[in-house]
């Protein structure tokens, strides 16, 4: 008689367990976009937009921007991190609660930083998530390489003699979360190497380093052309230690 309960018991628990199955369960993922060599990329540099969709079907789940702030410093950049040490509490995010029945392969992409357009990288990850085990805490972490730069100055197609050389080069340059670059900082700009490589009608003519001068983010140099011409400026920020690299470009025509 036990053994037949037993097996009875047995059966309405699988029968159950195919019911549970079947029904959608809400399943969280929390996704973070930081900036390499940085901090979180929240709504204070417009966040970065996340897109998720299912990697089989290309169906779109969730999408929305990450919203919050970039962090605390020393927990992210300082201290020292040992394994499951949470280092974004407080930090920007995106949340999604995704109604499934069964485990999805998504395809998750970051363009991000979204409202600065020459700067915006697309980073993108694959994961599993299975009914009922969300992704939550710190979440998933995609790392976003780069530096914002923008050129100052010259402003773009400016018209202008040769008369009023040299020019000044200038262009501010911060990391992709908008962290700041100062002298001997934590983000130290005078170990950035930051060069304008200027094209005269087309040609290569001249590359000008540009040094960081008193205010923060700002790298400068003169121009002084030696003839007429219609000029173009590349821009670049170069980190020897990490590789991370942004660039900028502009034009401008000078008469005689």
């Amino acid at each position: 008689m036990q053994f037949i309960q037993t097996i009875v018991v047995s059966l309405f628990l699988t029968i159950q367990a195919v019911a549970v199955a079947g029904q959608p369960v809400a399943t969280e993922i929390v996704i973070r976009a930081q900036a390499k060599d940085a901090k979180f990329i929240g709504s204070s540099i417009g966040g970065a937009w996340i897109k998720i969709t299912d990697a089989d079907s290309g169906e779109i789940l969730a999408e929305g921007l990450t919203q919050g702030s970039t962090g605390n410093t020393q927990t992210i950049m300082q201290q020292p991190k040992h394994r499951y040490d949470a280092i974004a509490k407080g930090a920007a995010a995106f949340r999604a609660v995704l109604e499934i029945d069964e485990p999805v392969f998504l395809t998750i992409e970051v363009l991000s930083p979204y409202i600065k357009r020459q700067a915006r990288t697309l980073s993108q990850v694959q994961t599993w998530l299975v009914p009922g085990k969300p992704i939550q805490g710190d979440g998933l972490i995609v790392e976003v390489p780069g530096m914002i730069v923008d050129v100052l100055s010259p402003q773009t197609h400016k018209y202008t003699s040769i008369k009023n050389s040299p020019f000044e080069l200038k262009a501010n340059v911060v990391m992709m979360c908008g962290c700041s670059l100062t002298k001997g900082g934590l983000w130290d700009g005078d170990s950035i190497e930051v060069v304008a490589m200027i094209k005269k009608d087309g040609e290569d003519f001249l590359s000008v380093p540009l040094a960081m001068g008193k205010e923060m983010n700002t790298f400068s140099s003169a121009f002084k052309p030696d003839a007429p011409g219609v000029y173009h400026v590349t821009i670049y920020a170069y980190d020897p230690k990490t590789g991370n690299t942004g660039v900028d470009q502009t034009s401008f025509i000078v008469s005689s």
